[in-house]
C-alpha cells in the first residue's frame, strides 16, 4: 500500500508540475521556456483527427506498396499489408466492420495541461466482430497504444514532463505487427508534423496490443475450474439433501452439515444478543471490521488514483487536504489487526493454560492454525494466478493493476510457507504480507504465553523491553539508512517496503502492545473499577490524542511544494506511532469493557457486526481480486472526486462481500468443519438446554486478525470462554 501510494503520488507529481503556473512552482523546477507557444499547441490539436488522416493517408493503399514495409519483409508483414489493402477497400465502399475499426480510434486527449494522458477510443468496439472476406481470410481487430512524447513536441524542459507521454488508442488489422503500424504511422506524422525524422516522436509497443483471441487454458487453470466444480456440487447436492430429505436438524449428520449452504448461512447469519461474561470482549467485533472497512476504502483511493482519471491534478491537491491522512496513513488499521491478536492471543490462551495446569501442545497448536489459514490462501494463489485473466478484459489490463501476480509461478511456495515477506522481493499475492507478519508472531507465542503463566509480571516487563529495542531497531534503521517515510519525498524503493513495512519486527510492537494489555485484561477480569468523570474524560482525551496524532501527526508537511519532515522527524514519527496507535485502543478497549465506552460502546459492540466479523479473513483476501477485476476492466477515463471514490466502495465492497460468502459457502466453512472433525475439542460439555443450537465457527481465520473472535453465544451462568459448547474453538484451545 506504501509503495503504490509513494510511485501514484511522485507520478502525479510530475503531471501538476506542468499543469500549474510558473508562480506557483518552485523555480529549481521550471525554466523560462515551459510554457509552449500557440504553434507548438496547435500542432497537438492537428492530431485530434488521427482516424481520418490516418484513412486519407491509405486510401489508395495497394499490394504493390511494398516499400511501406520497410527493409525486411517476411510473410506476416505481406499479410499485413494484404489486410491493409482490405481495410481500406471496406472503408471506401463502406463496410460496417471497417467503419467500427476506424471508429475505434483514439484521439488526443482533451486537459492534457492538466494530467489527462489517455484515450482509450473504443476498445470493444476494436474487438468486434471483423470482416470475413474469405472462407481463408477473416481481418480481426487489433487494439494498440501509441506512445507520443507530447511534453518534448510542446518545449517543456523538465525532466520529469519530458517522462509523461499521451496515450491514444489505435486499431488495425490484427495481422499487422507493432513495427508494423510504427511504418504505417510513420509516414502520416511526417506529413502532419511536418518533419522529415518521427523516429522519437512515437512508438507502439506490441506489450501494449491486445486482439480478441486467447491462449487456450492451461493445466493449472482448469484443475482451479474444476476444483471449484467439484466443491460447487458438493455443496449443492448437500444443500439438498439438508433441505429436501432432513427437516430435523439435530439428525443432520456432520459431512453434509459440513457441506450444506443451508447450515452454514444459518450459522453465519445468526446474530446473538451480547451478554455480560466478563471474558467476552464484544467491541472487538466493530473494532475489527471497521479497520477492514478502512482497508477496502484506502485501497479503492489507491485503484483509482493509478487508473486513467482525466482530472489526475486533482489527487495531487487532494493529497493535500486534511481528510486526505485517514487514505495517505490507513496502514494504521493494519497495526489494529496485530493489537487484537496479540490480545486475544494472550487472555484466552492464558485462561486455557490455567485449565490444563501450563500444559500447552505447541505442535497440535502450529497445525490448527496452518490448517486453517492455509486452504484460502492456496485459493486465493491459484484465483489471483489463473482466474483473474478469466474475469478481466480492458484496454490498459497490464497497466491499472494492483500488483503483477505472474511472480507466482516461482515463489508461490514461500506465500504457503509464510516467509514470503523475507524470502523474496517478487511475492506471488503481496498483500498477503500480512499473514505472514502474523503467523512468525504466531510461531513465537508459545514462548510469550509460558513465560507470563511462569513468571507474570516480571515476564510482562520483558514483553517491554523487548517492544522498545524492537522500536529502537526500526528507528535505527530509518536513520542510518536516510528512509523517507512520506510519499511526497519520492518512491521508496523495494528495499525501504522490506526494512521498514513488510518485515515482521516492525510490526511486532502493537502486537506485543496487545499482548501486554492482554495480560492486564487478564489478571483483572471479572473486576470492575468506578472511575470519576475526570478520570473517564481524561482517559478519552488521551485516547483520542494519540489516534488522531497517529493519523494527522505529518499534515502540516502535506503540501506538496511544502517542506518535508527531516529524517529525525520522519523516524521519530514511524517509530513512535507504532506504540502510540495501539496505546490509544488500549481506553478503548478498557473503557468499551468497563461501561465507559458510552456511544463508542453501543456502535463497536453492536451485534450486527458479527457477520462481518466472520467474513472478515476472507473479505481482506478477496477485496483486491474485487478491486483487479474492476480495474484492469476499465475502457473510459474516470474522475477522481471523493463522492465518487465513495460510490466506488461501496461497490466494491458489496461485491467483495457477496464473492467472500460464495467463497466461504463452498470452501472455507467446509474445510473448516472438516478440520473440526479431525481435531474435536473433547473438553466442551454439552450446551445447556436453552441455549439454541449453533453450528460453532472453530478457526483462526474468521477474522483477520488471526484469533478467534469472542462474539459467540453466551450464557451468564458461565465463567469461562472455553466451558461452552456454543463458543468457539481456539488455537490454544487444544487436548492434553
Amino acid at each position: 500500500m506504501i509503495k503504490l501510494l509513494a510511485i501514484l503520488l511522485t507520478a502525479g507529481l510530475a503531471v501538476i508540475q506542468g499543469a500549474l503556473p510558473p508562480s506557483q512552482l518552485s523555480s529549481n523546477l521550471w525554466t523560462p521556456h515551459d510554457v509552449p507557444t500557440m504553434a507548438d499547441y496547435e500542432r497537438l490539436v492537428d492530431l485530434r483527427s488521427l482516424a481520418m488522416e490516418f484513412y486519407r493517408e491509405f486510401r489508395n493503399i495497394s499490394t504493390a506498396d511494398v516499400h511501406l514495409l520497410g527493409e525486411r519483409i517476411g510473410p506476416q508483414d505481406l499479410q499485413c499489408l494484404a489486410d491493409m489493402v482490405q481495410f481500406m477497400s471496406a472503408l471506401s465502399a463502406p463496410k460496417a466492420w471497417a467503419l467500427k475499426m476506424l471508429d475505434a480510434w483514439g484521439t488526443i486527449p482533451s486537459g492534457y495541461l492538466i494530467g489527462n494522458r489517455v484515450d482509450m477510443g473504443n476498445y470493444r468496439e476494436c474487438m468486434s466482430e471483423g470482416g470475413l472476406l474469405t472462407s481463408a481470410q477473416d481481418i480481426q481487430g487489433k487494439y494498440c497504444f501509441m506512445e507520443l512524447p507530447v511534453a518534448k513536441w510542446l518545449g517543456f524542459n523538465s525532466e520529469l514532463l519530458k517522462e509523461i507521454s499521451i496515450r491514444t488508442a489505435v486499431c488495425l488489422p490484427s495481422s499487422c505487427s507493432a513495427s508494423n503500424m510504427e511504418l504505417y504511422l510513420k509516414q502520416l506524422l511526417k506529413r502532419l508534423l511536418g518533419v522529415s525524422d518521427v523516429t522519437n516522436l512515437f512508438s507502439i509497443s506490441e506489450s501494449s496490443c491486445r486482439t480478441k483471441d486467447r491462449a487456450p487454458w492451461d493445466g493449472l487453470t482448469i484443475f482451479t475450474v474444476v476444483l471449484l466444480s467439484v466443491f460447487g456440487a458438493t455443496v449443492i447436492l448437500c444443500t439438498l439433501y439438508d433441505y429436501f430429505l432432513c427437516p430435523e436438524q439435530d439428525k443432520l449428520p456432520r459431512p453434509i452439515r459440513a457441506f450444506s449452504a443451508r447450515a452454514t448461512s444459518r450459522s453465519l447469519f445468526t446474530i446473538v444478543e451480547n451478554s455480560a461474561n466478563p471474558n467476552v470482549i464484544h467491541c472487538l467485533n466493530g473494532m475489527r471490521c471497521m479497520s477492514l472497512i478502512w482497508v477496502i476504502f484506502s485501497h479503492e483511493y489507491i485503484g483509482n488514483m493509478k487508473g486513467p482519471a482525466m482530472n489526475p491534478v486533482d489527487n495531487l491537491i487532494w493529497a493535500s487536504q486534511f481528510f486526505s491522512s485517514f487514505i495517505l496513513y490507513g496502514t494504521l488499521s493494519v497495526d489494529t489487526f496485530f493489537f487484537i491478536a496479540g490480545l486475544l492471543l494472550v487472555s484466552i490462551g492464558l485462561r486455557s493454560m490455567e485449565k490444563n495446569k501450563g500444559k500447552l501442545n505447541v505442535p497440535l497448536m502450529y497445525l490448527h492454525r496452518y490448517l486453517r489459514l492455509t486452504p484460502v490462501v492456496a485459493l486465493a494463489i491459484l484465483f489471483f494466478y489463473k482466474m483473474i485473466p478469466l474475469f478481466a478484459d480492458g484496454p490498459m489490463y497490464d497497466d491499472i493493476g494492483f500488483f503483477e501476480y505472474s511472480a507466482c509461478k516461482k515463489t508461490w511456495y514461500w506465500t504457503l510457507l509464510y516467509v514470503q515477506n523475507y524470502a523474496t522481493s517478487d511475492v506471488c499475492v503481496p498483500h498477503t504480507w500480512y499473514l505472514a507478519v502474523d503467523m512468525q508472531l504466531y510461531l513465537l507465542s508459545p514462548i510469550l504465553l509460558i513465560a507470563l503463566y511462569k513468571w507474570g509480571k516480571k515476564a510482562a516487563g520483558g514483553i517491554l523491553v523487548v517492544t522498545l529495542l524492537l522500536s529502537a531497531c526500526l528507528f535505527s534503521t530509518i536513520m542510518v539508512n536516510d528512509f523517507p517515510v512520506m510519499f511526497k519525498t519520492g518512491i521508496q524503493a523495494q528495499v525501504v517496503q522490506e526494512k521498514i513495512y513488510s518485515a515482521t519486527h516492525t510490526h511486532a510492537a502493537p502486537w506485543l502492545v496487545g499482548t501486554m494489555f492482554g495480560y492486564l485484561l487478564h489478571l483483572i477480569r471479572g473486576r470492575r473499577f468506578k472511575l470519576s468523570p475526570l478520570a473517564v474524560w481524561a482517559g478519552w482525551l488521551l485516547s483520542l490524542a494519540l489516534l488522531f496524532t497517529s493519523i494527522f501527526a505529518l499534515y502540516p508537511y502535506s503540501k506538496l511544494l511544502g517542506k518535508s519532515p527531516t529524517i529525525l522527524e520522519g523516524a521519530l514519527y514511524y517509530t513512535l506511532v507504532r506504540i502510540a496507535w495501539p496505546l490509544g485502543l488500549c481506553w478503548v478497549v478498557f473503557a468499551c469493557m468497563q461501561g465507559y465506552g458510552g456511544l463508542a460502546n453501543s456502535f463497536l459492540s453492536s451485534p450486527l457486526w458479527q457477520p462481518l466479523s466472520k467474513l472478515s479473513y476472507g473479505a481482506y483476501i478477496w477485496h483486491i481480486f474485487v478491486m483487479e477485476i474492476a480495474n484492469r476492466s476499465v475502457q473510459n477515463n474516470t474522475y477522481f472526486s471523493n463522492y465518487q471514490m465513495m460510490r466506488n466502495f461501496w461497490s466494491t465492497f458489496g461485491f467483495t462481500l457477496l464473492v467472500t460468502y460464495v467463497l466461504y459457502v463452498l470452501i472455507e466453512a467446509p474445510l473448516e468443519a472438516l478440520e473440526r472433525m479431525m481435531f474435536p475439542n473433547r473438553r466442551s460439555p454439552p450446551a445447556a438446554k436453552d441455549q439454541p443450537q449453533i453450528e460453532p465457527r472453530t478457526d483462526v481465520v474468521e477474522q483477520i486478525d488471526g484469533m478467534d473472535p469472542v462474539e459467540q453465544i453466551d450464557s451468564p451462568t458461565q465463567s469461562d470462554l472455553e466451558t461452552s459448547a456454543n463458543k468457539t474453538e481456539t488455537d490454544l484451545e487444544l487436548s492434553n
